[in-house]
C-alpha cells in the first residue's frame, strides 16, 4: 500500500492491513517518514521510507522517489501494489512503467477525490485530468469512491470501462461509531472540559485547516446565526487555525468557538454535538460525513461530490459551497426543528450501511481475487 502521507495509512487503511494479513498476505506500506509512525510500523509487516512533495505538480516528485520506488518492487516482488492519494499515485506508477510484464506488479489505483472535478478551475482541471490519462495507461484496475467520480473516469476514459470499479469509500466502522457505544456520562465529562451546559447547542466541525475546508465559511455562518447560547467547535489542525482564531474575536464570538486540536474522542465529540459541518469546496467521499452519519448526528455540508452522495435525499441539508447564509440558516433549522433533525439521523444511519467496513473489506477482497486471476491466471 502506497500513499502520499502517513496519516492516509493510520486514518484509511490499517483496518485493511490488519485484515489481509489474518488471511495469510503480507502487507507492507511505503510513504514519507512511515518509520517513526509506530502505530504504522505495528500494523504492517514492512515499511518503506520515500521523499516527495505533496504538491503534485512539484517536478522533484519524480527525481529521487521512482528510484527508490524501483529498487524496494524489484527486491520484494510484490503480486500487486495498491496506491492510494494523488502523489503516490501518480509517482509509483510512473516509477513501474517500464518494468516487464514478469517482474510488474498488479497496480490497483483507488482515487480518493480526483483533482479535477465539477466546479474546478479549468486550466487546474485540464493538467489534471491530462495526468490521470497518461497514469491510466500503467493502471491495472481504477477504484472511486464517489458517483461524479465513477462517471467523469468512464467518460474521459481514465483507463478502459470494464477495469473502473465503484466502491462507497473506504469503509466506516460502524460499531465504533455508534450512539450506543458512547455513554451519557462520557458526554457528560466532554461538555463538562468545554465547559458546556449540558443543555447547550453545540455545532462541530471536524476537518483540517486548510484552504478547501473552508473554515472561515463555518465561523461566518456561525457569526450570522447569532444564537448567543451556541457553541461552535472545531477539531483538527493546519496552517489557517491562527488566522481562524483571528477571525473569531473579529467577529465576536470567540467566546463562543473552542479550538480543539486533533481529537480522538471524535464519536463522543460527534455523540455530544446537535450538528456537525462541512463547508468544503472538494472531497472524495468525507470521512467525517460518514462517522456524523453513523453516530446519528445532523450534518450540513456542501453540495459536492460525495458529500452528496451521502446526504441527498433527505439524509443531510445541503448548501452550496460559500453560501455562508444558507449555513446559517442550516443551523438554525436544525436548532428549530429538533424533531424533523431526528427524522434525518435515522435515515442517515440507515443509508450508511452500505458503507460499513466489512463491506468494503469484501468488496476488496473480490477486487483482489478476479485481478490476481487475470494477471496470473
Amino acid at each position: 500500500m502506497v500513499t502520499t502521507v502517513p496519516d492516509t495509512l493510520s486514518a484509511f487503511l490499517i483496518p485493511f492491513a490488519h485484515h489481509f494479513r489474518a488471511q495469510g498476505w503480507r502487507v507492507d506500506a511505503m510513504t514519507q517518514g512511515v518509520s517513526q509512525n509506530v502505530e504504522c510500523i505495528k500494523a504492517f509487516d514492512q515499511v518503506w521510507d520515500v521523499e516527495w512533495s505533496r504538491n503534485p505538480l512539484n517536478p522533484f516528485n519524480l527525481v529521487v522517489a521512482p528510484y527508490i520506488i524501483q529498487q524496494v518492487i524489484q527486491q520484494e516482488k510484490y503480486d500487486l501494489v495498491h496506491v492510494h492519494t494523488p502523489v503516490a499515485a501518480f509517482v509509483t506508477r510512473y516509477a513501474l512503467k517500464d518494468l516487464n510484464q514478469q517482474k510488474r506488479p498488479l497496480i490497483i489505483y483507488t482515487a480518493h477525490g480526483f483533482h479535477f472535478y465539477n466546479g474546478g478551475k479549468l486550466l487546474k482541471n485540464a493538467i489534471f485530468l491530462a495526468l490521470e490519462k497518461l497514469a491510466g495507461r500503467w493502471t491495472d484496475y481504477l477504484v472511486v469512491i464517489n458517483r461524479e467520480d465513477e462517471e467523469t473516469a468512464k467518460k474521459h476514459r481514465l483507463i478502459s470501462p470494464e477495469y473502473i470499479r465503484y466502491m462507497p469509500g473506504i469503509g466506516v466502522d460502524l460499531q465504533y461509531y455508534n450512539p450506543q457505544a458512547v455513554s451519557d456520562a462520557e458526554v457528560a465529562q466532554l461538555r463538562q472540559e468545554l465547559k458546556l451546559a449540558s443543555d447547550t447547542p453545540l455545532f462541530l466541525s471536524v476537518a483540517e485547516f486548510i484552504p478547501r475546508k473552508h473554515p472561515q465559511d463555518v465561523l461566518k455562518a456561525f457569526a450570522l446565526l447569532a444564537r448567543p447560547q451556541a457553541c461552535l467547535a472545531f477539531a483538527g489542525d493546519g496552517f489557517l487555525m491562527n488566522q481562524t482564531q483571528q477571525l473569531a474575536s473579529q467577529l465576536g464570538v470567540e467566546n463562543q468557538v473552542r479550538f480543539l486540536g486533533v481529537r480522538r474522542d471524535i464519536p463522543t465529540l460527534m455523540r455530544a454535538a446537535t450538528a456537525t459541518i462541512l463547508a468544503s469546496d472538494r472531497e472524495g467521499l468525507p470521512r467525517c460525513v460518514m462517522e456524523s452519519m453513523s453516530m446519528e448526528t445532523p450534518v450540513i455540508g456542501t453540495d459536492i461530490r460525495g458529500t452528496r452522495d451521502l446526504l441527498k435525499e433527505g439524509c443531510g441539508l445541503l448548501v452550496k459551497v460559500g453560501d455562508i447564509e444558507a449555513l446559517a440558516q442550516g443551523m438554525a433549522w436544525i436548532l428549530d426543528n429538533p424533531e424533523k433533525a431526528q427524522i434525518i439521523t435515522k435515515e442517515a444511519r440507515e443509508r450508511i450501511t452500505s458503507y460499513e467496513l466489512s463491506y468494503i473489506l469484501k468488496e476488496y477482497e473480490a477486487l483482489y481475487a478476479e485481478a490476481m486471476l487475470r494477471h496470473w491466471g
